[in-house]
């Protein structure tokens, strides 16, 4: 009875130890985690603190670790709350790189007169009027680039180099040049009063007040027969039609009226299907039939008046000659 009694002792004392060992590990297990959370909220808590301070390559290198580190959803997270920095070009640069407030006040003026230019030009696209309505636009673009090509800023700065030359791509110079090749093609420049360009030819002036008066001729007979139309309104459109001629000699049309003729000559020849009488164009089938026969005349003239030569007969008079030679040899022999 005693040693069962001992033996009940020992099992209990040791069930006891096993019990407090248990309970220690998982006591050791819990302060571990304990710690752990602690020493993370802390790391969180000195990032959060330091973070603003950071600038320059460490700054956008941590945060883009951070980008490409970080799920799809905290990265979206972090970009609505404003955790990363905006990676746009600086608004300001160095004072040696910087254009004078001059200079871009000539920026702000060209591009308002560009946009200005444009939309005159595509406001008067179809039909052609771009050289009528345009050319104090582009006049006014003109000047404002050539006061950026010869202006100075603050400093004796060239206003050009910093606002033309000073980038590989040229764009002030390119936006500009593209536009002065549209109104070279379309030879604006021959409607225009020299050497300024500010005002519109008197020839061009002379045109469009036939045209007007041709057009207005069409709308005025344009009901029913044609017939009226086509004998009211001749003596306009053939002195607008002369008229076009010598200025096409002159080298004095631009765009505007070679395209205003040419909608004028199909509304006369198509639409109301008008054309010149035959005795107005007596004179030149004539010159053209007499020059077509002209080759002809030509070669037929020459054989009539060309010599046949005949071949004669030499006779052989010669040869007696040297008959006689021969007996004169023969005698002294």
């Amino acid at each position: 009875m005693v040693w069962k009694s001992v033996t009940n002792t020992v099992y209990e004392c040791l069930s006891a130890l096993h019990n407090c060992l248990k309970m220690g590990y998982l006591t050791l297990v819990l302060a571990f985690f304990v710690l752990g959370i602690v020493q993370i909220s802390t790391t969180k808590g000195d990032t959060s603190m330091t973070g603003p301070e950071v600038s320059g390559e460490d700054d956008f290198t941590s945060k883009s670790a951070a980008h490409f580190f970080l799920p799809v959803s905290s990265a979206s997270e972090a970009h609505k709350s404003g955790y990363f920095f905006s990676l746009s070009l600086s608004s300001s640069f160095p004072e040696d790189l910087e254009v004078s407030d001059y200079c871009l006040t000539l920026l702000r003026i060209f591009g308002e007169r560009y946009v200005t230019y444009v939309n005159c030009s595509v406001s008067y696209a179809r039909p052609v009027k771009m050289c009528e309505k345009c050319y104090i636009n582009y006049s006014d673009l003109k000047d404002i680039f050539n006061n950026i090509s010869s202006g100075t800023g603050s400093g004796n700065e060239s206003c050009y180099n910093s606002l033309v030359r000073s980038d590989r791509l040229m764009l002030v110079y390119m936006l500009y040049s593209s536009l002065k090749d549209i109104w070279s093609v379309a030879s604006c420049s021959n409607c225009l009063m020299k050497p300024n360009e500010t005002a519109l030819s008197n020839d061009t002036l002379y045109f469009l007040t036939l045209l007007n008066v041709s057009f207005s001729c069409f709308e005025t007979h344009q009901q029913g027969n044609h017939s009226e139309l086509c004998k009211e309104c001749k003596a306009p459109y053939q002195r607008l039609s002369e008229l076009y001629s010598g200025m096409e000699k002159n080298h004095t049309l631009c765009i505007d009226l070679e395209d205003a003729m040419n909608v004028t000559r199909r509304l006369w020849s198509k639409k109301y299907e008008c054309s010149f009488p035959l005795e107005e164009n007596v004179p030149v089938i004539a010159v053209s039939g007499f020059m077509l026969f002209l080759p002809i005349i030509f070669y037929l003239s020459s054989f009539l008046h060309s010599e046949q030569k005949k071949r004669k007969l030499i006779h052989p008079k010669r040869a007696k000659s040297n008959h006689n030679l021969m007996n004169i040899q023969d005698k002294f022999s």
